[in-house]
């Protein structure tokens, strides 16, 4: 099924947005935290309300990329996209800019990161990129973002990294490529790609388990993933190789096992074209989403079953977190939506790669709570 954005935005009214008025009876928190384009060009941070309507915005100094929200929803770190050296720190209590950082001059951040779950520290995915290391950048957050230390992701390029629900281990995704800043985006080892997923220990950095793909497909870069409830690891891969090669795109894992690519109808992968761009679980963690902006589509997956249960085409799509009993959705066209209809549309914006939820309820409480940390060097 396509959706009809001309026919959604009919039903919005002629602005295309949702009218406030029938918001006016709710108090209006952070809900979730994106990077985009606006109209007049700037880059920006962007927090939304739980009705994806906009809070504020803060310019960035770049394309940013994802967002780590502190365990309280009372902080958001903001990424720039790989290679860039930013990262800005929102107080989305106060909705204001309160610091920013960057990480050693022979670093770049990847575009992701993480709080620790008791929101002590602030892991990031890096670059080391004289020496085409993966690292994990670690960043104390009452010395107002310190970088104190760093782990080693045993390959190479580090995309999305997290952590996991058991409260021990922490997931990576190496996508296999090597950068470097003085050949931005370029890509340098193609024909030598092994990425892989890697589970370390939270406490002491070691290696708990490190798994690649089959040869055959050295050239999927395993970029984005999420854990869903049962405690798998879903993945998405964006394809390096021909275009034309038949490759399952998405894939699961448990430590301890092998890596399993999740076979789909061929019309499904040919849509997405060779690239996913984001992958959500849903609250409830029984649904998978994948996105394609290269393809256009967005596709929701069964965690139990493994099987592909909606897919719809919109435009542009990259964005999605969970939101309500499905997914929240963005677009390179200003578009925000739920699988079922259209939200919002902010005319002339563009929406970047990933949305990211802040803990219901918890920014706002928070600001009665200890004092902001000390600001960092900008």
């Amino acid at each position: 099924m396509t959706i009809d954005r001309r026919a959604v935005l009919l039903g919005l009214g002629a602005s295309g947005v949702l009218p406030l008025a029938a918001f006016a009876d709710r108090k209006r928190e952070p809900a979730f935290v994106t990077c985009c384009r606006r109209a007049d060009g700037r880059f920006a941070a962007a927090v939304l309300d739980e009705d994806a309507q906009l809070l504020f915005t803060e310019t960035l100094d770049g394309r940013g990329h994802d967002a780590a929200i502190a365990p309280d929803g009372r902080l958001a770190v903001v990424f720039a996209r790989r290679p860039g050296r930013f990262a800005l720190v929102l107080d989305l209590s106060s909705h204001r800019r309160l610091s920013a950082f960057a990480p050693p001059d022979d670093r770049h951040f990847y575009g992701h990161g993480f709080f620790s779950p008791d929101g002590h520290l602030l892991y990031a995915t890096e670059n080391d990129f004289e020496t085409e290391r993966g690292v994990l950048g670690v960043y104390d957050v009452a010395l107002g973002f310190r970088r104190i230390a760093e782990i080693d992701t045993h390959g190479i390029g580090p995309h999305e990294a997290l952590f996991m629900r058991n409260g021990r281990t922490i997931a990576v995704a190496n996508g296999g490529i090597a950068t470097h800043p003085d050949y931005p985006r370029q890509k340098l080892n193609l024909a030598e790609m092994e990425p892989s997923l890697v589970y370390l220990d939270c406490e002491t950095g070691d290696l708990i388990d490190h798994v690649t793909l089959p040869r055959t497909f050295h050239q999927l870069s395993i970029r984005h993933m999420t854990e869903a409830g049962d405690g798998t690891i879903w993945f998405g891969g964006q394809y390096e190789g021909a275009q034309t090669d038949p490759v399952d795109l998405v894939g699961t894992h448990e430590t301890g096992k092998d890596i399993a690519l999740i076979p789909a109808p061929r019309a499904l992968y040919a849509a997405m074209n060779q690239y996913i761009g984001s992958v959500a679980v849903s609250a409830d963690g029984a649904r998978v989403a994948t996105t394609s902006p290269r393809g256009g589509r967005l596709v929701i997956w069964d965690t139990k079953t493994k099987n592909p249960v909606e897919m719809r085409a919109i435009d542009d799509v990259c964005g999605a977190a969970a939101y309500r009993a499905g997914f929240l959705l963005s677009d390179g066209a200003g578009g925000l939506w739920h699988p079922d209809n259209g939200l919002a549309v902010q005319d002339g914006w563009s929406w970047d790669n990933h949305i990211v939820a802040v803990p219901k309820g918890l920014a706002q409480t928070a600001q009665h709570g200890r004092e902001p940390h000390p600001e960092a060097a900008s």
